[in-house]
């Protein structure tokens, strides 16, 4: 499935309103400078052993947005925390990650290289 820039553009628009009232998730300092970049808040980066984020996220969400890569390693890490913060009752909010698959991504810290060869292709057919 081809993801035009405008539906990208609002991809990263909601998961900025998101930001606002839910924790995102991601594995590292690049892909949290890349969420960054477009304005996106409330990051916490996998640096911790997954049971202290695990227990910092229920301690301050009721939901939060899950953006690990989307490669092998990625999809474990989703599913171990995925599987912990249910038990605790926070609601994972899937739509980001579900969007992701829907594109060529698979690393967070690729959405603003994904961005730009989209606005290229849009000059082109221009």
């Amino acid at each position: 499935m081809n993801i035009t820039r405008y539906e990208f553009e609002c991809f990263l628009e909601e998961l900025k309103e998101d930001s606002k009232n839910k924790v995102i998730i991601v594995e590292g300092k690049k892909d949290r400078a890349a969420l960054q970049h477009f304005g996106i808040k409330n990051i916490i980066i996998l640096r911790k052993p997954l049971f202290l984020i695990v227990e910092y996220v229920v301690k301050k969400e009721k939901e939060c947005v899950i953006l690990t890569d989307l490669d092998k390693k990625g999809k474990e890490l989703y599913g171990k925390l995925a599987s912990s913060l249910n038990q605790f009752g926070v609601k994972i909010d899937d739509k980001p990650r579900e969007f992701l698959f829907k594109t060529k991504i698979r690393q967070i810290e690729g959405i603003p290289r994904h961005l730009k060869r989209l606005e290229k292709r849009l000059d082109e057919q221009l």
